[in-house]
């Protein structure tokens, strides 16, 4: 019969219900993102119509490329564009003032000035990145409009920089208004849960490691080299929590201390596990035993999900655990190092705990402060490649103009320098971006094409003008933000961020379709000659820029052991923290070990250089760093073996003694390090 009950039709009807239910809700944050890029290009659109700007369009477009998912990245990104576009207008004001009548050397200096744009982005990370970038290109931006045909500097730059920053600066404000307004930001929330989680995950872990030790020691060191590579992670997460809040960005050498601390606390977890692996059977229980039960009951778990994470509560726990393994009676240069490294990885997890308590405001927290840490470059190589193309690319179409005398050359210039510029930090996804930022704005130049000359001439008004804005950056903006493929993402992101001077609307509307498409087509022309100057000089690749820092640290530790003056263990670690830090994705897990075994071993051998001084056995510590530094390390181990025959024979009660035994156990992991990537130790060495 037609009308039998079914009773499994409003079982269907609700999993259906549910499924919608469902799909909406993941779409609603991409859905506001849409509005909110619609929103802030309007709203920018109508300060700048209002305030009669002569190019309102560079106010419409700050407020798209300054728009983001995050709200911590939108903020934290207009700052820097504030800070970038005034530097950029700066600096073209004094070229035109340095060089009011010489065309070459204006021209051979603002691609010259391009090109240290290109090399600071490299240097800096993040939103200083963005903004470097943006100082060169801002800079071409105000000379395309200020020079004629062929070049040469005009009188009127300064007051026109001022007007292009005044625009630039009413976008980035009025993104910034609808974005604090409509989003509550979640980027601090998302750090603290993954610093939670990540230095949960590791205590828990090590915890477990000791308790299996009694009956097989587990082989961590899987575990260990993938949370090198999550940690590296956190820094962008950081600087998009540090847009949202002014009083994170005061405090943010301590979100900074907090990721080097879990760096600290793998390195220390590496000593203890490559050193239980060394001990035979009775001796490595005796030790894990021991450690163990130094260790706070609330630390030894490994975390379930859906469970608890590290609590702030465990601070005091975790401070008490570090005293009691530092003044931890040892009779063993083996239990001394266990100790001792243990402590170290819990130091670690103290500075994770420091940070935590600033990013959920616990007032009454006892704060360690913020270690200072020294700038460091990984490797200047590729910031030099990168200021080279930039100049040598700038420079060529500067050429060609001057030679053609092509009238809108000037906007292909503008285009070379930013693709080339915002491209350059991104090693070898460069290339392939270019290539989307190529396919992107030529999308770009139909849909404005189509929305100026079929739309825009039959619409009177601004409430229809801004209709007309969100028939595209209402779909571009939500693809924006739900694409998962990162070419997708930029080529949508290329039209998004050049619909608008495509569109260039003014006050008073020109439709003439000659001038749109011959803009259209120097700007095609720049946004293609970026891809080529990449595949001419291309990028240090992945593996190169690994192979580099592994050689670069291995080389300066070296250096260290011979060096006539000791750098400060802080020194020594921000160094090789900048490096983990660079490492791209694509290294290898032994890689990343090998980089945190030579941060293990410099910071030993300072301490054990500074150690020597004091009981007077230099001599065979002399001979053995010496060794390390020639790259032998087989005899390297064998004069450490014989420098802790000294330490052990060494006669002292109290401190001297607790200090020869706590010198012991460095040698030990001095050995253990050398032992295990002797090879990477000695790669490199001078013949």
């Amino acid at each position: 019969m037609a009308d039998t009950f079914d009773p499994t039709e409003p079982i269907a009807e609700a999993s259906a219900v549910g499924r919608w239910t469902s799909a909406i809700a993941k779409a609603t944050p991409s859905l506001l993102f849409a509005l909110r890029l619609w929103t802030a290009v309007c709203l920018a659109l109508f300060v700048a119509f209002w305030l009669e700007l002569d190019n309102p369009f560079w106010a419409g477009t700050s407020a798209a490329i300054v728009c983001q998912p995050q709200l911590g990245a939108s903020l934290r990104k207009g700052w820097f564009r504030m800070i970038g576009t005034a530097v950029g207008a700066t600096m073209i004001v004094v070229l035109t003032a340095c060089f009011p009548q010489d065309r070459i050397a204006f021209l051979v200096l603002l691609a010259l000035w391009c090109g240290i744009c290109a090399f600071a982005a490299t240097v800096f990370r993040n939103f200083a990145s963005y903004s470097a970038a943006l100082a060169g290109y801002t800079a071409a931006i105000i000379a395309a409009d200020n020079l004629g045909a062929t070049g040469g500097a005009s009188s009127d730059v300064f007051l026109l920089a001022v007007t292009r920053a005044s625009e630039i600066c009413i976008g980035i404000a009025c993104a910034g208004i609808v974005l604090a307004g409509t989003d509550l930001g979640g980027a601090q929330r998302r750090l603290a849960e993954s610093l939670a989680n990540l230095a949960a995950e590791i205590m828990g872990r090590f915890g477990r490691m000791l308790a299996l030790a009694e009956a097989q020691l587990p082989d961590t060191q899987a575990e260990r080299r993938e949370f090198v590579r999550s940690v590296i992670a956190l820094d962008p997460v950081i600087d998009q929590a540090l847009g949202e809040s002014s009083h994170l960005r005061y405090n943010s050498p301590k979100l900074q201390t907090a990721m080097y601390g879990l760096f600290g606390a793998l390195d220390g977890w590496r000593g203890v596990a490559t050193h239980l692996s060394r001990l035979p059977e009775a001796a490595r229980r005796q030790g894990a035993d021991i450690i163990l039960r130094s260790l706070p009951s609330e630390l030894r778990s490994v975390p379930e999900a859906g469970s608890p994470v590290l609590r702030i509560a465990d601070y005091r726990a975790c401070e008490e655990a570090v005293r009691t393994l530092i003044v931890l009676p040892a009779d063993t240069p083996s239990l001394r190092l266990l100790a001792d490294e243990t402590a170290k990885l819990l130091a670690g997890i103290l500075h994770v705990l420091d940070g935590l308590a600033l990013l959920v405001d616990a007032p009454d927290h006892p704060s360690l402060g913020a270690r200072s840490f020294r700038l460091s470059e990984p490797d200047w190589l590729p910031a030099l490649i990168n200021a080279a193309r930039a100049f040598l690319a700038i420079g060529a179409v500067e050429l060609f103009w001057v030679a053609t005398a092509w009238p809108n050359g000037a906007s292909t210039i503008v285009f070379v320098a930013v693709v080339a510029l915002l491209l350059s930090p991104k090693g070898d996804l460069a290339y392939g971006g270019s290539l989307a930022f190529a396919l992107g704005t030529t999308g770009a130049v139909v849909c404005a094409a189509a929305v100026k000359f079929a739309m825009l001439p039959a619409l009177q008004t601004f409430p229809a003008f801004c209709a007309a804005l969100g028939l595209f950056f209402l779909p571009a903006g939500f693809a924006v933000a739900v694409s998962r493929q990162p070419i997708v993402t930029a080529v949508l992101t290329a039209m998004a961020f050049n619909f608008i001077p495509l569109l260039a609307p003014t006050n008073e509307m020109s439709y003439d379709t000659m001038q749109y498409y011959n803009s259209a087509l120097a700007i095609v022309v720049g946004c293609g000659v970026a891809p080529l100057a990449f595949w001419l000089l291309p990028p240090l690749s992945p593996a190169l820029r690994v192979r580099r820092l592994l050689a670069l640290s291995s080389r300066d530790l070296r250096r260290l052991a011979i060096a006539p003056e000791l750098p400060t263990p802080e020194h020594w670690e921000s160094r090789i923290y900048s490096r983990l830090s660079a490492l791209p994705d694509q290294a290898t897990p032994l890689q990343r070990a090998q980089l945190l075994a030579a941060l293990s071993v410099g910071t030993e051998i300072i301490g054990l250089r500074q150690m020597a001084t004091h009981v007077g056995t230099t001599a065979e510590l002399d001979a053995a760093l010496n060794d390390i530094a020639l790259g032998h390390s087989t005899k390297a181990i064998a004069k450490l073996r014989q420098f802790d025959d000294r330490l052990a024979s060494t006669r002292g009660t109290g401190t001297e003694a607790t200090r020869a035994l706590r010198g012991r156990g460095r040698v030990l992991i001095i050995s253990e390090a050398l032992a295990e990537h002797g090879h990477y130790f000695d790669t490199g060495a001078p013949a």
